[in-house]
């Protein structure tokens, strides 16, 4: 048995904002939003669109299935065929073993451009940590409104090419 001084013990249950712990959460957290939102993950690459009443269309792409984890991409298309935009387009990463989801890269409107990849590189700080935990939360609230919206992905498309291929930049 291994005793902790109570002086270790408020180190190992922060959760304060930009922590690991508070990160971890939020991936757990996203992981079970996501799960909420596709209920059944496809099984090979797929784009499907939520749509609601006098509301945005959500769309999403499954890119890669694997095992283990799947890499999709989930986005609000502003504007008419190839000449509108894209916001947020967060490519997602979700762990099905872990029951996690993490957000590899993406550019929200007021937050400047997340790219985990590149973090990677970079030696592990508490900067990095709080980029990370910032654009998860970001996800986080997203995934909340969209459901408090009524958003669900149910069955596929029937045009494989409903999104504009500028959508994804892989």
């Amino acid at each position: 048995m291994i005793l902790l001084s109570p002086v270790h013990l408020p180190s190992l249950t922060r959760t304060d904002p930009g922590t690991f712990p508070a990160l971890m959460d939020l991936y757990e957290c996203n992981y079970i939003n996501i799960r909420r939102l596709i209920p059944v993950m496809p099984q090979r690459p797929v784009a499907l669109s939520s749509r609601i009443p006098d509301g945005l269309a959500l769309h999403f792409r499954l890119l890669e299935r694997f095992r283990y984890t799947s890499e999709m991409s989930l986005t609000y298309w502003f504007g008419d065929g190839d000449q509108g935009f894209a916001e947020p387009d967060l490519r997602i990463r979700v762990y099905h073993d872990a029951r996690m989801a993490e957000v590899l890269n993406g550019q929200p409107r007021r937050l400047p451009a997340f790219d985990a990849e590149a973090l990677h590189c970079q030696t592990a700080n508490s900067v990095s940590l709080l980029q990370r935990w910032k654009i998860n939360r970001f996800l986080f609230k997203w995934l909340n409104y969209c459901l408090r919206q009524g958003h669900r992905f149910q069955q596929p498309l029937s045009l494989p090419n409903s999104i504009p291929p500028s959508v994804h930049k892989i």
